[in-house]
């Protein structure tokens, strides 16, 4: 492993309800002792089957509205093939397809370079495991 990659593993519970986790202090923190002061890209990815990563404004009722729509284009109902788990959990395991499991952003000086408004956010439907991981990689 050379000196211009790092990785750590993030370890979070989100509860048993649909939620929007904002994981950009735990990326900035990261990078503050990975990067060091240089530029690269920062990968951020969830290795589950129901979930994604989004970027996106929180606080404003931006991440009620990422949700809402979900719930829109994937009913939690009985209706999916896939059928283990509560009943629609079939929804769970279509959102990775909508929302990506991963997202790479660029850093320069060490620092991630989001828009003003963004955050790196992980998104969980999947009422049934509220353990999860995501995987922080720095490549310089």
């Amino acid at each position: 492993m050379s000196d211009a990659f790092h990785t750590t593993v993030l370890h979070l519970t989100t509860g048993g309800r649909e939620s929007v986790t904002d994981l950009t202090r735990q990326c900035e923190s990261f990078l503050a002792e990975a990067a060091a002061g240089a530029d690269g890209l920062l990968n951020v990815f969830v290795p589950h089957a129901t979930a994604g990563i989004a970027i996106l404004e929180t606080g404003s009722g931006s991440d009620e509205d990422l949700l809402a729509i979900l719930r829109d284009l994937l009913p939690p109902d009985a209706g999916w093939r896939h059928r283990h788990g509560h009943p629609g959990h079939g929804r769970d395991h279509v959102l990775p397809s909508l929302l990506a499991p991963h997202a790479t952003l660029p850093v320069v000086g060490g620092r991630l370079q989001l828009g003003t408004w963004q955050s790196i956010c992980l998104v969980d439907t999947n009422v049934d495991n509220s353990s999860r991981q995501v995987r922080l990689s720095f490549l310089g």
